[in-house]
C-alpha cells in the first residue's frame, strides 16, 4: 500500500515537473541586465548566420558557444543604442527612410513581380494546350466592324453553331482555316501573354465567352486538349524518301520499303542497324538514326505528333511528312525540372514575354492605391516651352527652371511632383546627363519617375504589411546602430601615433619580408632562329637595348620589368633573370610560351627585411587592428560591467532538438 502511494506521489511530481518545464524554444540561453535571449531567438540568429538550418543543426557545440558570446555582445550594443536614443537621431532616421524607399521598391519588384510571375509561369508550363482559333483581322475592317463581327460569331457558337463551321466561313487566318482553326500545341511563354492567359483560363472543350483583342485583331479561342507537358524527348528515326531512283510505280517503292522495315523491326531486328543501312537522313543515319533531344514543335507536325505520343522504347508505324516516310523510336523523355533547375530559363522567358505587361499591371494597381493623379495638360505646356534645355546642373540657373520648375506634373496623395522633381530624377541617371531635353525624352522620364515614386510610396507601407520586409528593415536599422556605436567608441577614438607605429615596426619587423626580387628586361621573338641570331649578336658585343628597340615583338611594357622589382616566383622569366650571375649579363635563348626570349639582368634584390618606409602601410594597418581591438574590448568590458551578462552554455546542448 505504501509502495503504491509513493509511486502515485512520484508520478504526480514527475507529471508536474514535465508540465512546468519550458518548451525547448523558450529555454533561456543568456541574460544581460533585465533582458533574456531565448533558444528560439538564438537558433534563428545562428541559422541566418550560417545560411541554412541543416548546417546550423550539424555544427559543433564549441561554435555555438563562440556565437553566443558574440551575440550577447551584439544585443548589449543594441541596448546601448536605445539608451543613447539613436532611433531618434535625425541623420539616422533620414538614412533609414531613404533606404526603406529604395530597397522597398526593389523588394516589391522582386517579390510581387518576379517571384509571383516566375512561379506562375513555371506552374503553367507543366501543361501544354492544343488550341483552335478564329481570327477577325482589323487591317481590312474598322476596329468597330471587326469587333461586331467577332461578337456575333461568339453569340452563334453559344447558341449551338459549330466552332469549326464558323472558322471555315469567317476566319482570316488562312494557315488554320482548313484545319478547323487548329494551331497545334502551345506552352506558356511562347505566345502573346494576353492570348496565353485567356487560353489557360478557358476549360478544355470550351470557347472563350468574349473575343480577345490583340494587335492582330479579334481572336475566338477553343481549347481542344490539355495535357501534362514533356519538355523534351529523344528519338531515332529511319527516313525513306517517297521517290526512289529505280521506282517503276511512282510513289510505291519508298512506301513498300518502309512497310518492310516496320515488319523487320517488329520481328526483332535492330532499329539502329536498319537506320545505318537504309535511312536517307544523312544527319542521323550514322548515329543509328539518333536525332538527340528535341522539344514540341521543333519537328514537322506529323513527326512531332507521332513522336510525342510514343512511350520510351516504342516504335511508330509509318509516319508520312513532306520529307518522306518516317519510322520513329522514342529512346528517352526528360521529366519536368524542379523550379530551382529551371529558374534561369524561366526568368529569361519571363523577361522576354511577360515582364512588361505584369509590371504595368502592378504599377496600375499601386497607382490606384496611392491616389496618383497625372496632370497631362500641365506636362504638354511644359514640353511646348522647351528650348535648348539640357539635362545638366545648369538647369537650376535656367530661365526654363524659373518659369516652369514649379509646374506640378503629378501628385501622389498630398505630395506634388514638379518639373524640378523630374529634372532632379533625370540628373541621377548618368546616361541622361548632358542630353538635350525633348518631348520623347521627358515623356520617358516622366513615366519612369512616376513609376519609381509609386513604388516608393508603396514601400513605405511595407513594414506594417510584410513581416519579411519588416525583418529586413529591422536588420538594416540595427546595422546602422552598430556602425554608429563603432564609429563613436572605436574609430573616432583611434589616434594614429607615428611614434607608436614606428615602435611596432621595430618590434615586429621580422614579419615584413621581401622575397627574392629582380629587375630585368627581355627581347622576345616568335622565331627560334631569330632568337639565336640575336643571341649571337649579343655575344659579339651588340647593345641589348638597341636590339630590344628594333626586334622585341611584344608591347614594349609587357613582360619588361626594367624599372620595377618583381618577385622571383612570379614567372619563369623572373626566375631565369635571378639566375644570371652579374648585373648586365644576359641569358641563353629561353622557350617562352609561343616564342623565345633572351633576358638581361638589371638588378637583384635578395630576400630581406623591409625598411620602415617600405613596410609603413602594412605596419599602420596592423597598428589600426591592434588599436581597434583594444578599444572594442574596452567598450565591451564597459557594457559587461553595466549588464552583468550570464551565458548558459549548458543549454546549447538542446539547440536544434525541437
Amino acid at each position: 500500500m505504501l509502495n503504491r502511494l509513493m509511486y502515485g506521489v512520484f508520478g504526480i511530481v514527475v507529471l508536474t515537473l514535465i508540465s512546468c518545464s519550458p518548451k525547448q524554444s523558450e529555454l533561456i540561453v543568456a541574460e544581460y541586465g533585465d533582458y533574456e535571449i531565448t533558444m528560439s531567438e538564438f537558433e534563428k540568429a545562428y541559422t541566418k548566420n550560417l545560411g541554412s538550418y541543416e548546417k546550423a543543426k550539424k555544427d559543433s557545440i564549441e561554435n555555438l558557444k563562440k556565437f553566443l558570446d558574440l551575440y550577447v555582445n551584439y544585443k548589449m550594443k543594441l541596448r546601448d543604442a536605445d539608451i543613447r536614443k539613436l532611433n531618434t537621431n535625425p541623420a539616422i532616421l533620414k538614412e533609414l527612410n531613404d533606404y526603406e524607399k529604395t530597397i522597398g521598391a526593389s523588394y516589391i519588384i522582386e517579390k510581387e513581380l518576379f517571384d509571383k510571375g516566375l512561379h506562375d509561369l513555371y506552374e503553367k508550363r507543366k501543361e501544354e494546350l492544343r488550341l483552335s482559333h478564329l481570327l477577325i483581322r482589323t487591317d481590312t475592317l474598322t476596329d468597330e466592324e471587326a469587333k461586331k463581327k467577332a461578337y456575333e460569331i461568339v453569340e452563334r457558337i453559344k447558341n449551338g453553331s459549330s466552332f469549326e463551321d464558323e472558322v471555315k466561313l469567317y476566319t482570316d487566318d488562312q494557315f488554320s482555316k482548313d484545319k478547323g482553326g487548329d494551331i497545334y500545341y502551345i506552352t506558356a511563354g511562347t505566345v502573346m501573354p494576353e492570348f496565353e492567359d485567356l487560353a489557360y483560363n478557358t476549360p478544355t472543350g470550351s470557347v472563350n465567352p468574349e473575343p480577345l483583342k490583340t494587335k492582330y485583331g479579334y481572336h475566338i479561342i477553343k481549347v481542344t486538349e490539355r495535357k501534362t507537358r514533356v519538355p523534351k524527348i529523344q528519338a531515332s528515326h529511319i527516313l525513306i524518301r517517297k521517290q526512289q531512283p529505280d521506282d517503276k510505280k511512282e510513289g510505291k517503292f519508298g512506301l513498300d520499303l518502309a512497310k518492310d522495315l516496320v515488319e523487320r523491326i517488329k520481328n526483332g531486328e535492330d532499329f539502329g542497324k536498319l537506320a545505318v543501312e537504309y535511312s536517307e537522313d544523312p544527319g542521323s543515319k550514322q548515329k543509328n538514326g539518333d536525332l538527340g533531344f528535341f522539344g514540341r514543335r521543333q519537328m514537322v507536325q506529323p513527326f512531332d505528333k507521332a513522336a510525342f505520343n510514343l512511350e520510351i522504347g516504342e516504335v511508330s508505324d509509318i509516319v508520312e511528312s513532306k520529307f518522306g516516310y518516317h519510322i520513329i523510336k522514342v529512346t528517352d523523355k526528360l521529366a519536368y525540372p524542379s523550379f530551382e533547375e529551371e529558374s534561369k530559363t524561366i526568368r529569361e522567358i519571363y523577361e522576354r514575354s511577360r515582364r512588361k505587361i505584369d509590371y504595368d499591371a502592378l504599377i496600375n494597381k499601386y497607382s490606384n492605391e496611392a491616389k496618383l493623379v497625372m496632370h497631362d495638360e500641365v506636362f504638354k505646356n511644359v514640353v511646348s516651352n522647351l528650348q535648348n534645355v539640357d539635362i545638366h546642373q545648369n538647369y537650376w540657373e535656367s530661365d526654363f527652371q524659373s518659369n516652369f520648375g514649379n509646374s506640378v506634373l503629378f501628385t501622389i496623395g498630398d505630395v506634388q511632383y514638379t518639373t524640378d522633381s523630374l529634372f532632379a530624377y533625370a540628373l541621377l541617371d548618368s546616361k541622361m546627363s548632358g542630353r538635350t531635353a525633348n518631348e520623347k525624352i521627358l515623356s520617358e522620364l516622366l513615366t519612369n519617375c512616376k513609376n519609381n515614386k509609386v513604388l516608393q510610396t508603396k514601400a513605405q507601407s511595407l513594414v506594417k504589411e510584410d513581416p519579411e520586409f519588416a525583418e529586413l528593415m529591422k536588420e538594416y536599422k540595427n546595422g546602422i546602430f552598430i556602425f554608429k556605436l563603432q564609429e563613436d567608441e572605436v574609430w573616432n577614438k583611434m589616434k594614429m601615433d607615428s611614434i607608436a607605429i614606428k615602435k611596432l615596426y621595430e618590434a615586429t619587423k621580422k614579419s615584413y619580408i621581401w622575397p627574392d626580387r629582380v629587375k630585368f628586361t627581355e627581347i622576345f621573338t616568335k622565331s627560334d632562329s631569330l632568337a639565336k641570331i640575336y643571341h649571337r649578336n649579343l655575344l659579339s658585343g651588340a647593345n641589348f637595348d638597341t636590339l630590344y628597340a628594333k626586334y622585341h615583338e611584344k608591347a614594349k611594357s609587357k613582360n619588361s620589368f626594367k624599372n620595377t622589382f618583381v618577385e622571383v616566383s612570379t614567372n619563369a622569366l623572373a626566375k631565369a633573370a635571378y639566375g644570371i650571375k652579374n648585373e648586365g649579363g644576359f641569358s641563353d635563348v629561353i622557350k617562352n610560351g609561343n616564342g623565345w626570349s633572351i633576358i638581361r639582368l638589371i638588378k637583384k634584390d635578395p630576400s630581406r627585411i623591409k625598411i620602415f618606409e617600405e613596410a609603413r602601410a602594412e605596419v599602420t594597418s596592423a597598428y589600426q587592428d591592434i588599436e581597434s581591438s583594444q578599444l572594442e574590448n574596452t567598450y565591451v568590458a564597459r557594457l559587461k560591467d553595466t549588464y552583468n551578462p550570464k551565458l548558459f552554455y549548458e543549454e546549447l546542448e538542446n539547440a536544434y532538438k525541437n
